[in-house]
Order: structure tokens, then C-alpha cells, then sequence
């Protein structure tokens, strides 16, 4: 199929708009085939999903931060995990730890960051009726909430939800009966995250048609915001490397139910010696990383897409560089199928190999580093509006850059084995994935809720929510470094009996106290995003002074988008502040027959 609509594709939508309609409420606002309500139904399940999963950090912050108090005051809400003496019992330790990861990394970050964005702008901005399969949209986002069931239901079986680490790496994944939460609650995460990988993998596959198969007429490649290639070659590391987690998850399930050796070999239990012979456990750590960094970018970039959107806007000057982040964006999702073993280093792995993929895990640094620059050039001299969304914006070029350092240091072999299994990990990848990422969620919606919602977003309560956020981030973990430096171990249960720990008792403490003031001040952008859907200010049409051609629909787009024909495209997104021009800002939609005063050589309609 060409690169734009047909006339018979175009009237076909118009057709389903009109059918849209007539749909009875469950097909229209459930079961829906209309990206912007299925991008709605991902952005609220990831809000509940960050809330739960943002409670279980609490919870063992609570354990870390004051290992002595009593929390018999807990056992309403947890139950037998409360021990006799008030104590937070040590395999639910594990368990809050792996749930907690699980869902941010996967069921917020990746489901709600780009399950929300990607399908709600990708229509919208390349000037796309829908997605190229509405029943597979749909699809997607019913086998991701099936998965989120199946997950929410581990969290309250007797055993325990899984407690292998958000890694689970066998052995102790694979053997049932090594802990309570390797037993159902293990079984059901693997179930969990088959579907959830099935849904990723329809989402992508859908993403990917649509932007290659359905741009409007004059929207080359070239013409393309930044937010349409970052969610595109998203979806392209989506689609290569999360079927290598499923093929994991399924050896392990072998492992598991039907007496395999994939991963397994001479492993004894009290005692007893199991039939088990001839796996490696560091066989499933190479295929979990051949995810696991990859979807390091599958969780970044649509953040870093969006940021790019938003910091040309509120800077209301052009992107720096667009060429350079394209090629940067691709650069990185290439170099992080070929960088998955550094997080192995302390596997015993052969020094010369360990060189190569520290070789290669340095020379990623400089792509992140052409993005950060361009964006401080886009800010240099810009004339800037400090939005919310600017500033979640700004938060996360922050992160990006200090996170990224702190990543050379544990991109160099030699400094990693000391550092591997201390909080200096917990702290850089925090902040360079965790909170860069999801400040650039956060600015999504701060930017994008008028379209979504046909209303404002409380820009006081937006700008509270932010600096508490920002800096109870970096009080959380910009203090982890320093212990981690300092040999401080991640994923103790209790440090209290060694000596060594002991002088880290306050900057814990502090710690905890962050993450728990940070936790509650979410819930003023909870409150702001629902009552704004309802009772936040009118939105006018273009609120932002954008180019972009979401824009351009109605304030609140029907099913189908644009109730006439699609506009046309006549150049690039980033006309800010062109010389010469009667505004600040072109829209794409624009021909440069109409803007003579500004063109530049070479500028016409027929290009």
C-alpha cells in the first residue's frame, strides 16, 4: 500500500465513524476499536498500576528505612506477612521487591507509557482515520488487562506472589518448592507475562502498519514528529526482542511443570540431590537481557519522543538537530541488542568478552549524548513557557543526563563487579529509566489532556506536583550512590546485624521518608487528572500554539478523527519562531504558498 490514504480507505473510516455512532455504550467506551478510548483504558489501568506498584515501594522502604518499629499496624492490610513480633516477614521482603519492579518496568512504563501514547498520537499526527487494525488494538489492550488479572490476583494468594526478583532468575524461579512465592504465585507471573508480551507484540505490529502504511498525503518521513519515530522504532525493538522473553519464560515453565534441565543442573534442596542435570542458570540471564536492556529503550524512547514534542513547542523554537535525534534514536535501539551482556559481567564471563560488550555499552553514550545536547540547544535562548508538561519535560533531560553518567561508571567491567550488587544500581537505573521515564509520561499528559479530555489540567496543582516530585527523586536517589559507593548491598531483607551498615541508619531514613512523601504527592496529580476530566477549564482548539496535526481535529475528535477529508502535509513539525513569519508558529498544515514572507530557498508546495 502507498504511504497515504486512499480514497476508498478514507471513505471506508468515514463510514466506521458514522457507524461509531450508533454502537451500543459497551462497544463504544469497553470493547472500543477507537485508538483515543483504547489509548484512555491504557492510561488509566497504568495510573492504577503506578499507584499499587508505587505502594509496594513504600512498603519496603518502610522495612529498610526502620528496621526496629513495630508494624503490627500493617496486618489489616497484609495480614500473616506481618509476623508475631511485629517484623515484615523476609520472603515478602522479596516478593514486594519483585512485584514492584515487575509492574513499573512492565504493566506502567511499558503498557502505559507507550500503550497510551503510541496509540493516541500515531493516528493523530500522521493523519490516520484509526489504527490499521481496530480489532487488534482492541485485542492488544483486553490481553494486557487479562495479564493485569491474572498479576493482580498473585498479590493475594497464600503463598505469595512471585519472589524471585523482578529477574527471576533460576534456580530459584525454576524449583516450586525452594520458596513459598516460587510456587503459584511464580506459575501465575509467567502466565501474566506471556500475555502481556502477546499484547505487546499486537500493539507493535499494529504501530508499526500504521505509520509505514497510513500517513496522510505530504507526510513523508521527513515530515514525521519525533514522537512518531521514537514510538516507531519502539515497536520495532518490541516486536524483535520480546519474543525472546516468551521463548524464556516458556523453557522456564518446562523447567517448572515437566521436569526440563534448560536451566537447571546438580541443584540440591535439604539435602536432596534432584534429578536435574546439564542446564545453566546464565543461560536464561542471556535471554532475559536480550530483553531486558533493549527494553530499556522501549521504556525510554516514547519518553524522549515526547519530550522532544514538547520542549519545541514551550521553547517555541525548532528542534535542534531533527536529523541528528532520528539517527540518534536509531543508533540506540541498534546498539541495545548488542549490549545485553554488561549487565553479566559478575557471571564469571570471559574478561576479553566482557571487554567487547564494555566497549560497546561506552560507544551508546554517544547517542544519548547528541539528544541531551539537542535538547539544551533547543532551550538556549528559546523563549520559553514553563508548562507543567515543560517542566516534566526539563526534569527528565535532567535525569537523562545525570542517570547516563552514572551508567559510564557502570559500563566499565572492572568498577561494575564491585558495584553490581550495591545500591549504586538501584540509584542509576532509577533515575536514568525509572524517573526519566515516567517524567516523561507525566508530561504527556500534562500536554496532551486537552486533546484527550477536551479540557485543562490545573497548572498550580501541576506545578506543586512537579517539584515535589523532582526533588523527592533526587532525595531518594541521589543518596543511594553514596551507600552504594560504600558497599551498601541491594535486596537485603535486614542490614541491621552487620557493623559496617550501621553509620547509613539516618541517610535511610531519609531515604524512606523521600519515597514516602513522593508517593503521597501523587495523588495531586491523581486528583488533578480526574477532576479535571470533568470539571478543568473548556480547551480551546490549539491550546499549545502547536504545528502538529492532532491539532487540527475537533476539540473532542469523534471516531474517524477529522469530520471532513484529512488535511494535507506541507512541511515539517518545528516551524517555531521563523524569521520573517506573522506568528511564532506554522502549523503543518500550512502550504508554503500561503507563508511567502518566511520561506527559505527551495521551500514549495511541490516538494
Amino acid at each position: 500500500m502507498s504511504a497515504t490514504h486512499s480514497g476508498s480507505l478514507s471513505d471506508a473510516h468515514a463510514h466506521d465513524e458514522h457507524d461509531h455512532h450508533d454502537l451500543p455504550w459497551i462497544r463504544k467506551y469497553v470493547f472500543s476499536e477507537d485508538h483515543k478510548y483504547i489509548a484512555k483504558q491504557y492510561l488509566i489501568s497504568g495510573i492504577v498500576w503506578a499507584v499499587i506498584g508505587g505502594l509496594l515501594s513504600v512498603l519496603f522502604r518502610l522495612q529498610l528505612g526502620f528496621p526496629d518499629a513495630d508494624l503490627t499496624w500493617l496486618k489489616p492490610l497484609l495480614g500473616d506477612w506481618i509476623q508475631a513480633d511485629g517484623k515484615l516477614d523476609p520472603e515478602f521482603y522479596l516478593a514486594l521487591v519483585t512485584m514492584h519492579g515487575t509492574i513499573m518496568v512492565f504493566f506502567v512504563l511499558t503498557a502505559g507509557l507507550s500503550g497510551t501514547f503510541s496509540n493516541f498520537l500515531i493516528p493523530l499526527q500522521i493523519g490516520a482515520r484509526d489504527m490499521a487494525s481496530g480489532f487488534l488494538n482492541m485485542l492488544s489492550y483486553w490481553f494486557f488487562f487479562l495479564s493485569s488479572t491474572i498479576m493482580m490476583i498473585s498479590l493475594f494468594i497464600k503463598t505469595g506472589p512471585a519472589s524471585g526478583g523482578w529477574v527471576i532468575y533460576p534456580p530459584l524461579s525454576a524449583l516450586p518448592q525452594a520458596v513459598n512465592g516460587s510456587g503459584l504465585g511464580m506459575t501465575l507471573w509467567l502466565v501474566a507475562m506471556a500475555l502481556f508480551i502477546a499484547s505487546t507484540l499486537l500493539g507493535g505490529l499494529n504501530y508499526v502498519t500504521t505509520i509505514i502504511n497510513l500517513r496522510t498525503k505530504g507526510m513523508t518521513f521527513s515530515r514525521l514528529p519525533l514522537t512518531i519515530w521514537a514510538f516507531f522504532i519502539t515497536a520495532i525493538i518490541g516486536l524483535l526482542s520480546f519474543p525472546v522473553l516468551f521463548s524464556a519464560a516458556l523453557l522456564l515453565i518446562f523447567d517448572r511443570s515437566f521436569g526440563t534441565s534448560f536451566f537447571l543442573s546438580e541443584i540440591y534442596i535439604g539435602g536432596e540431590a534432584l534429578h536435574h542435570e546439564g542446564g545453566s542458570p546464565i543461560l536464561f540471564q542471556h535471554l532475559f537481557w536480550f530483553l531486558g536492556h533493549p527494553e530499556v529503550y522501549i521504556v525510554l524512547l516514547p519518553a524522549l519522543g515526547i519530550t522532544s514534542e514538547i520542549v519545541a513547542t514551550n521553547s517555541r523554537k525548532p528542534i535542534f538537530g531533527y536529523k541528528a535525534m532520528i539517527f540518534s534514536i536509531v543508533a540506540i535501539a541498534f546498539l541495545s541488542f548488542i549490549v545485553w551482556a554488561h549487565h553479566m559481567f559478575v557471571t564469571g564471563m570471559n574478561p576479553f568478552l566482557g571487554s567487547i560488550f564494555m566497549f560497546l555499552t561506552l560507544i551508546i553514550a554517544v547517542p544519548s549524548a547528541v539528544k541531551a545536547f539537542n535538547y539544551i540547544a533547543t532551550l538556549w535562548r528559546g523563549n520559553i513557557i514553563f508548562t507543567p508538561a515543560m517542566l516534566f519535560s526539563i526534569g527528565l533531560v535532567s535525569f537523562f543526563i545525570s542517570g547516563g553518567l552514572t551508567g559510564i561508571v557502570l559500563g566499565n567491567s572492572a568498577a561494575d563487579i564491585q558495584l553490581h550488587d550495591t545500591y549504586f544500581v538501584v540509584a542509576h537505573f532509577h533515575i536514568v529509566m525509572g524517573s526519566a521515564s515516567f517524567f516523561g509520561m507525566l508530561a504527556g499528559v500534562y500536554h496532551w489532556f486537552p486533546k484527550m479530555f477536551g479540557r485543562m489540567m490545573d497548572d498550580r496543582l501541576g506545578y506543586i506536583h512537579f517539584w515535589l516530585t523532582f526533588i523527592g527523586v533526587y532525595l531518594i536517589f541521589f543518596p543511594m550512590h553514596y551507600i552504594g559507593i560504600a558497599g551498601f548491598p541491594r535486596r537485603y531483607y535486614s542490614w541491621t546485624g552487620f557493623d559496617a551498615f550501621s553509620t547509613f541508619t539516618d541517610l535511610n531514613e531519609l531515604i524512606s521518608i523521600a519515597a514516602i512523601v513522593t508517593f503521597v504527592a501523587q495523588f495531586i496529580f491523581i486528583f488533578n487528572f480526574f477532576y479535571s476530566m470533568f470539571k478543568g477549564r473548556v480547551s480551546t482548539l490549539n491550546p499549545w500554539s502547536s504545528n502538529t496535526l492532532e491539532w487540527t481535529t475537533p476539540i473532542n475528535p469523534g471516531h474517524g478523527n477529522w469530520p471532513g477529508a484529512i488535511p494535507t502535509v506541507y512541511r515539517w513539525p518545528y516551524d517555531y519562531s521563523k524569521p520573517g513569519a506573522a506568528e511564532d508558529f506554522i502549523p503543518q498544515t500550512v502550504p508554503f504558498s500561503k507563508t511567502p514572507e518566511s520561506n527559505l530557498p527551495g521551500e514549495t508546495d511541490e516538494n
